[in-house]
């Protein structure tokens, strides 16, 4: 038997993961586990810090469900999630760069036609979105699947109240055959994060805030091309350099156009201000000889 102590015990662990069948999740393991004792020997972890840890991570369990993912949340701010994406998403000059996905996509929104309301009554002042898809060269890219979400004007997305079923503020359409989509919807707000559980517990232990700077969500889907998940950001948001998980960067960033009552894009007349936003996205080609991305 081996003396298992604070010099032996992580060979010790290690030894015991040589016949993992998967050699990546022993890779995986093998790492996780030199990271965390030596984690716990730099800092000389005490027995209380460590169980404060344990029921942190427990109360980031309990909170979460279908509608909450603080699990996400604890990722996101503290910049792993948009490490990961990154990592995974390094392309060629010129396309659109990836962020975040955030907690609050959900499947199944609905179907929009072109120019319908995606915005389906919530709350903010309206706002007409004109986009476009194309290639790294330029090449439109017709009937690509573009799923858009956003917070309402309190800062709250559709999934986040509890008293309705009814989707707004997402939606589904497909791009037309010169690559372009429009629909209406409202002008983007910054929003704080769900900061009352134990993920906001911290940023204020830490003395960070909870919020995003105003931003739309996209993912767009096209075959031959790689998945595009992104956001685009409203410039002079007063996060835009302190966005609480990390996402911004500075190409997502464009202007939303303020204009005043009257005639909008659609041509229906409005007695109230508007905004409008257009940005082009461009997707990264996978060659399908090779599998490889161009």
């Amino acid at each position: 038997m081996q003396n298992v102590d604070e010099d032996t015990i992580t060979q010790i662990v290690l030894a015991r993961h040589a016949n993992a069948a998967n050699p990546r999740l022993k890779q995986i393991i093998t790492s996780v586990v030199q990271y965390l004792h030596g984690f716990a020997r730099d800092i000389q972890l005490s027995e209380e810090e460590w169980f404060q840890g344990i029921q942190f991570l427990t109360e980031v369990g309990h909170i979460t469900d279908d509608k909450r993912q603080e699990f996400i949340l604890l990722s996101d701010t503290l910049g792993l999630s948009m490490l990961v994406t990154a990592l995974n998403n390094r392309k060629p000059r010129g396309c659109t760069e990836s962020t975040v996905f955030g907690p609050f996509f959900v499947e199944g929104a609905p179907v929009y036609e072109n120019g319908a309301d995606v915005g389906n009554g919530a709350k903010g002042e309206q706002c007409f979105v004109t986009g476009r898809v194309t290639g790294l060269h330029g090449e439109p890219v017709p009937d690509a699947r573009v799923d858009v979400w956003q917070a309402d004007s309190d800062g709250f997305y559709d999934v986040q109240y509890e008293d309705t079923e009814r989707a707004y503020g997402r939606g589904t359409l497909r791009t037309l055959p010169d690559g372009t989509f429009n629909f209406r919807s409202i002008t983007a707000e910054s929003y704080p994060i769900p900061h009352d559980g134990p993920v906001g517990r911290m940023l204020t232990a830490l003395g960070r805030h909870p919020w995003r700077p105003a931003h739309l969500h996209f993912m767009i889907d096209a075959p031959g091309y790689e998945r595009l998940i992104t956001h685009v950001f409203r410039s002079g948001d007063e996060y835009l350099d302190s966005d609480a998980v990390f996402g911004v960067r500075s190409s997502l960033i464009a202007n939303w156009e303020r204009h005043k009552a009257g005639t909008a894009p659609d041509g229906t007349v409005l007695d109230g201000p508007f905004g409008t936003l257009d940005f082009t996205f461009v997707l990264n080609r996978i060659d399908p000889g090779s599998g490889r991305i161009k």
